[in-house]
């Protein structure tokens, strides 16, 4: 801990600073695909796009059999016919373009009609078996990537993503080895690459950033094509002790554990692209901390730190309209989405939202602290200041303040700061305040978005000598942005 009474963090705006791509915003995750033929899904994530700049969305199942991609005609009878429905995917697809996001698609789970088995996943009873025949699977992927093609034309195909299945590593997720999995990817991708040599395909999905290394070494050795590698993670992955509570689990990870196992996957990716398909602060679809700013805290923190290891980090997920156990209608249940069932944006949207107005030019900061972290970043003639002052649960932390210093300022047009934290942007609070009521109207909802959003306050900042400074308060589990606006030199 800093001996200061303030922790002091300084940046010279004369040296050049890094690129800093919004990687984060490449991806987006929900959990299920029928979900995204829901209206009100649907204008939710019309609303990330336009104010959280999110390019590609991600679901489970879309090959299972609720979505009729590939089905028998009478599933009591084995020699029935079988039968292709691309109308839902269409659906999806097409509604997905007309907002400006692309499809990023998990290739899963496996038709009934085609499977060797009959466990299922999830309330939707997601088939998680490997094929009967790999003949039929790979005709059924041919038949299903050619009609997007012929749809959608290659050039716009080009730009989406194919993942083999989800999770493969975990029992729940599939009923078959390593070397089963591989074996499903390489009949996969070579079959992609068949219909088109240029459209991406990946994996292996994995949770818990397990099977790079040997996934890359199959796809070597085996000259099995591969354009990107995708793995999953949450903090509360291998910690603990089974049976233990979320917040246990999380109180016995680490600091940065996600920027530390990201750096070990970029080194066994051996130069390919790494793309988290799954990463939030836990993985319990019912953890309150996804609805208070301890998330917003998390999910800065994280983003700011993975910068220069991954090309995408797939948020899980967008939305709390998500069936995998059921679909439930408590306002604030803790889900893992940024947005509640009724729209409500929650801090960590908001922490997004602040994220997406970022520039890309990354700055070096100097000082360091427990619990606080400061980084400066540059678009043309705006500065923003972002801070977190995160703990992991039962880990020390308390309200900091803050010095700050920015080396040779030119002069400034505006100044304010925008808070995350447990007074400002938490419309949870105001739910548990006003009876945490199980179903709300238009009013209530009206009043708890307006609960949510940012407030912008002007910031007093003492100039001198081309040095602006000032000193704010961090409470715990919070963000603060600081933007600060640049006059125009004049010509």
């Amino acid at each position: 801990m800093t001996k200061n009474k303030e922790a002091i963090f300084s940046c010279d705006l004369k040296k050049e600073g890094e690129r800093f791509p919004h990687f984060w915003e490449e991806i987006v995750g929900s959990a299920h695909a029928p979900m995204a033929l829901r209206a009100d899904w649907q204008k939710q994530l019309q609303q990330c796009q336009k104010e959280l700049g999110f390019k590609h969305v991600r679901f489970h199942g879309i090959l299972s059999d609720d979505m009729f991609t590939y089905v028998s005609n009478n599933p009591q009878d084995p020699n029935a016919q079988r039968v292709f429905s691309f109308f839902n995917t269409d659906q999806i697809c097409d509604f997905l373009l007309s907002i400006g996001i692309k499809p990023f698609i998990e290739l899963s789970f496996m038709p009934t009609a085609i499977s060797s088995g009959n466990d299922t996943v999830f309330s939707y009873h997601g088939n998680i078996n490997p094929p009967k025949n790999y003949s039929e699977w790979k005709n059924v992927i041919k038949v299903f990537i050619t009609h997007l093609k012929d749809r959608y034309g290659t050039e716009q195909i080009s730009q989406w993503f194919f993942e083999v299945w989800n999770e493969p590593n975990l029992q729940a997720f599939w009923r078959g080895t390593q070397q089963a999995y591989f074996k499903l990817y390489q009949a996969t991708a070579i079959t992609i690459k068949s219909v088109n040599k240029n459209f991406r395909v990946g994996g292996p999905a994995t949770a818990d950033n397990q099977w790079i290394s040997a996934f890359v070494d199959f796809c070597t050795a085996k000259k099995v094509p591969v354009d990107f590698i995708s793995t999953h993670h949450y903090p509360t992955d291998a910690f603990g002790k089974p049976g233990d509570d979320t917040i246990t689990q999380l109180s016995q990870s680490k600091r940065s554990v996600l920027r530390k196992e990201a750096r070990k996957v970029k080194k066994q990716a051996k130069g390919l692209p790494v793309y988290y398909t799954e990463w939030c602060s836990s993985s319990n679809p019912f953890d309150e901390l996804h609805d208070r700013p301890y998330a917003a805290a998390f999910i800065t923190k994280t983003i700011m730190e993975a910068r220069g290891i991954v090309e995408g980090y797939s948020y899980w997920t967008f939305t709390d309209i998500f069936s995998e156990n059921f679909l439930c209608s408590t306002p604030f249940h803790g889900g893992f989405g940024l947005m509640n069932i009724y729209g409500i944006p929650k801090p960590s949207y908001r922490a997004f939202e602040l994220l997406h107005q970022l520039g890309e030019e990354f700055l070096k900061v100097s000082g360091k602290h427990d619990s606080v972290d400061v980084w400066v970043i540059r678009k043309e003639k705006k500065i923003n200041i972002i801070a977190t002052n995160w703990a992991l649960p039962k880990h020390k932390i308390k309200t900091e303040k803050i010095y700050l210093a920015l080396k040779n300022i030119s002069k400034i047009s505006s100044a304010y700061i925008e808070r995350i934290d447990d007074n400002h942007s938490n419309p949870r609070k105001v739910w548990e305040q006003n009876d945490s009521k199980d179903y709300l109207n238009d009013l209530e909802i009206s009043a708890l978005i307006l609960a949510s959003t940012l407030k912008k306050e002007n910031i007093p900042l003492n100039i001198e000598k081309q040095e602006a400074h000032c000193t704010i308060s961090l409470p715990p589990q919070s963000v603060a942005c600081i933007t600060i606006e640049l006059e125009n030199e004049r010509k």
